[in-house]
């Protein structure tokens, strides 16, 4: 190894606070707003040094959403292990799923993910659908509990799933770029009405 690959190695930060600042910098002002100096400077860590690592602005975006869907992943996977009914999981699914409000940090790296797609490779393409397939299995496997246990009706658990997060994508969308209007609460009341209608069994009225 080079003496300047060492020197690197050596005097950079973990790799979770570059993760960190570059999330918080990206959800204020967008990919377009970070510049690897400015970045650098906020973690004591050099322009080239930092590009020595992540290569590309694309590349260090993509490892930010990589680092913070890890963290969901963990939350989401607690959150469906709970003993309780599959109706009060999948609430806590959508919970997950939906943005805080505008700008949720979370919601702005898959904002800019999405608006480069059109230009990735298909390494990159494979990162993106790796992330959504994780949040799509968990949802199709909480579909086919809930129907076996007589909760949800007998729908195509895969088919569902895939136009339930279709749902939630639109009214996310809506929400993380701060349309008018478009508050959580009334978002969370679209979903779980949707959701009565189309999935839930209807419990037999009481005698």
């Amino acid at each position: 190894m080079a003496a300047g690959e060492v020197r690197a190695r050596k005097n950079a930060p973990p790799r979770e606070d570059v993760l960190v600042a570059a999330m918080a910098t990206i959800a204020e002002r967008g990919l377009d707003g970070l510049t690897m100096a400015g970045l650098g400077r906020q973690v004591g860590m050099s322009s080239g040094h930092l590009l020595y690592y992540f290569h590309s602005k694309d590349e260090l975006l993509l490892q930010t959403l990589e680092w913070s869907e890890s963290d969901l992943g963990d939350q989401r996977r607690g959150l469906l292990s709970r003993r309780g009914p599959a109706r009060e999981r999948l609430q806590a699914y959508v919970d997950l799923y939906v943005p805080v409000g505008a700008r949720d940090p979370h919601w702005t790296l898959w904002l800019e993910v999405w608006n480069r797609s059109q230009n990735a490779g298909p390494e990159e393409r494979d990162r993106q659908a790796a992330i959504e397939g994780a949040w799509h299995r968990d949802l199709v496997a909480l579909l086919a509990e809930g129907i076996s246990r007589g909760e949800f009706r007998r729908v195509d658990p895969d088919r569902f799933g895939t136009r339930l997060r279709s749902l939630l994508d639109g009214f996310s969308i809506q929400l993380a770029v701060g349309l008018p209007g478009t508050g959580r609460p009334d978002i969370l009341a679209h979903v779980a009405e949707f959701l009565d209608e189309t999935l839930v069994v209807p419990r037999p009225a009481a005698a």
